[in-house]
């Protein structure tokens, strides 16, 4: 259960990192911020095992874990405002 309740503070500070590191408004839920954060975890641990050969399934936190997290949650999120822009014309989010 403490497993769990690390991966949501780590999602949500990864998820924080990311929304402040890209620019201009992204109207989320702290809900949405912990979803970014995990998925960008995700994103970043399949990125780092790649490219530097790391076990994704090592417990434990790990600085470098939280820099590839929040990596993976500014691209996911850099790439949803892509996405949205496009397909709204530029009219802002879908979903306010």
């Amino acid at each position: 259960m403490l497993g769990f309740i690390w991966w949501i503070v780590i999602g949500f500070l990864a998820g924080v990192l990311a929304r402040f590191l890209i620019p201009g408004q992204q109207p989320m839920t702290w809900f949405m911020t912990i979803v970014l954060g995990l998925l960008g975890s995700i994103v970043g641990g399949v990125v780092s095992s790649v490219v530097f050969g790391t076990n994704p399934s090592d417990p434990g936190f790990h600085p470098s874990g939280l820099i590839m997290s929040t990596i993976g949650a500014a691209v996911l999120l850099g790439a949803y405002l892509a996405f949205n822009r496009r397909t709204t014309g530029g009219q802002g989010p879908m979903l306010r």
